[in-house]
């Protein structure tokens, strides 16, 4: 086979991934590991984009929690790992703290709500990338949503000064 028939393969085995990343179960793009005791596997496929550089992925990982007036935050790192023998990311949130508040007055009369209350810390904003699934271990009480961020066509220029 000459060169040009071995790139066309190899494409043809690529798009052929790509296409079971978005069809595919978990199981069957890749043996990522079944979730320990105490934790969950949560997982994103992304939609593909036209210009994927241009997005990037929030990890919004969190609990729903009866909260006041006052900003409340969990504590937390997303941290990377990968999966040993293919290269691919997934992602751990080990320990959440919390939570955390701002300790305004609240008004007179104001009532609690349950409302969603984000872990908020390191590594929670990651590239942008279609082909393979985002997998999140998360605790078992934390659930995993997710927020689709794109670049703004409008690009400034720096001043020398």
């Amino acid at each position: 086979m000459n060169s040009l028939g071995i790139c066309a393969t190899t494409g043809l085995f690529i798009a052929s991934l790509s296409t079971l990343a978005h069809a595919a179960k978990l199981e069957d793009v890749a043996p990522y590991p079944k979730a320990e005791t105490g934790f969950t596997r949560q997982v994103i496929h992304l939609p593909k984009q036209d210009q994927e550089e241009d997005f990037k992925v929030e990890i919004l990982a969190g609990k729903t929690l009866e909260v006041d007036c006052n900003r409340q935050r969990l504590g937390g790192v997303l941290d990377e790992k990968n999966l040993q023998g293919w290269g691919y990311p997934f992602y751990r949130l080990e320990k959440v703290s919390g939570p955390m508040s701002t300790m305004m007055a609240c008004p007179p009369g104001s009532q609690k709500k349950r409302a969603f209350v984000p872990v908020v810390g390191d590594g929670f904003m990651l590239r942008y990338n279609s082909k393979l699934p985002v997998v999140v271990y998360a605790p078992s009480d934390v659930e995993v949503r997710y927020r689709i961020w794109s670049a703004s066509d409008k690009v400034g220029t720096a001043l020398q000064e």
